[in-house]
């Protein structure tokens, strides 16, 4: 396979799942496994083209944060209550992420750990469907400190490849009583801080490697974004309407389905 397709391929892999509770690391992991290449050459690249998936989201809630942001000037409580939730529920990722930053990547390679945390996530969620509590919280301002603190601590559980990040984030937030589509676009908003800091560290990490040729390169990285751009457009929309008809039960199926698939797949090879 040519480095453009493979480029385009992860690109898609990445569009289509940065937002579903499905893990996009823990899909571009099982791709690198499936496709043969050479995972420490594309690490930086499958960090970074998330970028391209959280420009969607910039993208699509501009008047949102249009909003928001006129409203911190102005000095609306609103306003100032939506930063702060994004601000404490991005904290316990960022510091203990950077505390456990190796142990992490120890993780990246193994896509065995991918197809168990697959199969466990997914029944995680069909038990929060069942049990989680009468959602009665709409609206990320309208969330309160507590419940941010517990979904900002349960989104790192996603440092686990294959957990995903918004399935974390979105699972924590419904069991701790937000309903459905809050929970989902607090999700979105939260990968931008998120994942803008995880790409950030990759470059600074990798950045002489890059620039020798030793990885793959910044053209590489750019189509790569782009493409997951275009396709995480199409695919947020369409998954917030999902949600609200019939819930995360569809993705819980998927999830189980696939990494048992994928886990007997890996054992046999």
């Amino acid at each position: 396979m040519t480095e453009l397709l493979t480029v385009i391929l992860l690109g898609i892999v990445e569009g289509i799942t940065e937002f579903l509770p499905v893990s996009s690391t823990g899909h571009l992991i099982l791709a690198t496994r499936l496709l043969g290449y050479d995972a420490g050459r594309w690490e930086v690249f499958n960090v970074v083209i998330q970028l391209g998936a959280i420009l969607a989201i910039v993208v699509l809630y501009w008047r949102t944060f249009w909003a928001v942001g006129m409203g911190l000037i102005r000095r609306e409580p609103k306003s100032w209550l939506f930063l702060r939730n994004l601000v404490v529920a991005f904290i316990p990722a960022a510091v203990i992420g950077l505390a456990l930053h190796k142990h992490i990547e120890a993780l990246l390679g193994n896509a065995e750990v991918v197809a168990i945390a697959l199969v466990v996530g997914g029944f995680a969620i069909l038990a929060v469907e069942r049990f989680a509590p009468r959602s009665d919280i709409s609206g990320v301002a309208d969330i309160p400190l507590k419940t941010v603190i517990g979904i900002g601590f349960l989104q790192c559980l996603a440092m686990v490849p294959g957990v995903s990040r918004s399935g974390a984030t979105i699972l924590g937030a419904l069991a701790l009583g937000v309903e459905r589509r809050t929970a989902a676009e607090f999700s979105f908003f939260l990968a931008i801080p998120t994942m803008l800091g995880a790409s950030a560290l990759e470059l600074l990490k990798n950045r002489d490697a890059i620039a020798s040729g030793g990885g793959v390169g910044l053209g590489a990285i750019a189509i790569g974004a782009a493409v997951s751009f275009i396709v995480a457009l199409l695919v947020v929309k369409w998954f917030v309407g999902i949600v609200t008809k019939h819930g995360f039960v569809p993705f819980a199926l998927y999830r189980v389905v696939a990494g048992s698939a994928a886990l007997i797949w890996l054992l046999s090879n």
